[in-house]
């Protein structure tokens, strides 16, 4: 049983269809990417995984559980943690308070303050910032800050929304190195990315959305030398 199994998603705004029929899969370990168009219904996708939107109809299932319509505190209780497009940290908050929301829900304070120390580990200009405005960052950190947010929730599946946009070439590339290490812990990541080389690159398989559907699919690999995708998003 894959860990997140997507049936015959429909969801709208109004009467604008995003979604039409959307079906896929996230196996454990799994990268999974969801590449596309603008306007093809990837971030929408995510916001109807995550409980932010409700769909008309179809099915989702976590971990072999009915979550269709849950709200996004009871998805993200199982363990589904979004990182949001545009990062949305807490402008007025320090960056350690930031962080700590990530965890509000959890009442294992020794584990919290070991994952704090692990983020800071990773991220050494958070800890060097922890008692700043996150309004004060650069958009790169504030990226770093709204992955570690999510890692402080422990999270059993990772979806993230264009973690790349409007990040310099060299902010992107780490970005991408912090995806790669979070994948070397073994926890499964569902990737909305713009930029479809790097995603290529990073995932181990791949669902290109037009219009609401799946158009193709396939390992990364494959896709990577298929020459209407290289056409289309490889130039």
């Amino acid at each position: 049983m894959a860990l997140l199994e997507v049936h015959d998603l429909h969801t709208s705004y109004g009467t604008i269809k995003a979604l039409r029929g959307l079906s896929f899969n996230v196996e454990q370990g799994q990268v999974v990417s969801l590449i596309g168009a603008n306007g093809a219904g990837k971030s929408t996708t995510l916001n109807t995984i995550s409980g932010l939107l409700k769909p008309r109809s179809g099915r989702i299932h976590f971990d072999g559980r009915d979550i269709t319509g849950w709200r996004a505190d009871r998805v993200t209780g199982l363990g589904l943690v979004q990182v949001p497009e545009g990062r949305q940290v807490i402008a007025t908050m320090s960056v350690l308070e930031n962080l700590m929301l990530g965890a509000y829900r959890r009442r294992d304070r020794e584990a919290v303050e070991h994952d704090l120390e692990d983020i800071f580990k990773r991220f050494s200009r958070l800890r060097e910032r922890r008692h700043q405005k996150a309004g004060s960052l650069s958009g790169g950190e504030q990226q770093m800050l709204a992955v570690g947010r999510a890692m402080m929730a422990r999270p059993r599946l990772l979806t993230l929304d264009e973690p790349s946009m409007g990040l310099a070439p060299l902010l992107v590339n780490e970005v991408f190195a912090l995806i790669a290490d979070i994948k070397a812990q073994g926890i499964p990541i569902l990737l909305v990315e713009q930029n479809a080389r790097k995603a290529l690159q990073i995932a181990d398989y791949v669902y290109v959305l037009e219009r609401g559907t799946v158009s193709h699919e396939g390992p990364a690999a494959d896709l990577r030398q298929d020459p209407t995708i290289v056409s289309a998003y490889l130039g």
